[in-house]
C-alpha cells in the first residue's frame, strides 16, 4: 500500500474544490483578507496557494504548531500535517485541527497570532476568515 500513497496524493491534489457558494462571503472583506494572507499574517509560508497546502509532504511538530504532540506522536508520520484548505467552506462544522480542538476560524487564526506574534488586529482576523470561507 505504501508505495501508491504518493500517487494517491497526487490525485487528492488535482481535484478541484467547489466554488464557495455566492453570498456565502463578505467579498470585500475576502479581498482584505487575500493581502493578510499572503502578507502580514503569513499563512502562505505553508498553505501555498494555489492548492493553499504544503508542497510535498510537510510535517511540522507539536512545538512548532504550538500544540501537544497527543496525536502526532502515535502517528507513523510523527508530525502534524499542513491541512489544505482549498475547499475550506464544505467543512466548517465539527471544529477545525486533527481533533476539532477550536471551534472556528476565529480560533484558529487566534491561536496562530498569538503563536507566531503577528499582530493581527479583531478586524483583520475577520476579514481572514472571509477569505477562508471563500476559498
Amino acid at each position: 500500500m505504501t508505495p501508491k500513497l504518493p500517487a494517491l496524493l497526487a490525485y487528492q491534489l488535482s481535484l478541484t474544490p467547489p466554488p464557495a457558494p455566492p453570498g456565502s462571503f463578505d467579498e470585500a472583506m475576502a479581498a482584505r483578507g487575500e493581502e493578510l494572507f499572503n502578507g502580514k499574517a503569513e499563512c502562505a509560508t505553508c498553505h501555498v496557494p494555489p492548492l493553499f497546502s504544503e508542497p510535498g509532504h510537510g510535517l511540522h511538530t507539536a512545538e512548532e504548531m504550538g500544540i501537544d504532540d497527543f496525536q502526532s506522536s502515535r502517528s507513523p508520520a510523527q508530525g502534524y500535517r499542513t491541512a489544505p484548505l482549498a475547499g475550506l467552506w464544505t467543512h466548517m462544522d465539527g471544529g477545525f485541527y486533527h481533533d476539532g480542538r477550536f471551534a472556528t476560524l476565529e480560533e484558529v487564526i487566534g491561536h496562530y497570532n498569538v503563536l507566531f506574534q503577528l499582530g493581527l488586529t479583531r478586524e483583520e482576523i475577520a476579514d481572514l476568515v472571509e477569505y477562508l470561507k471563500s476559498l
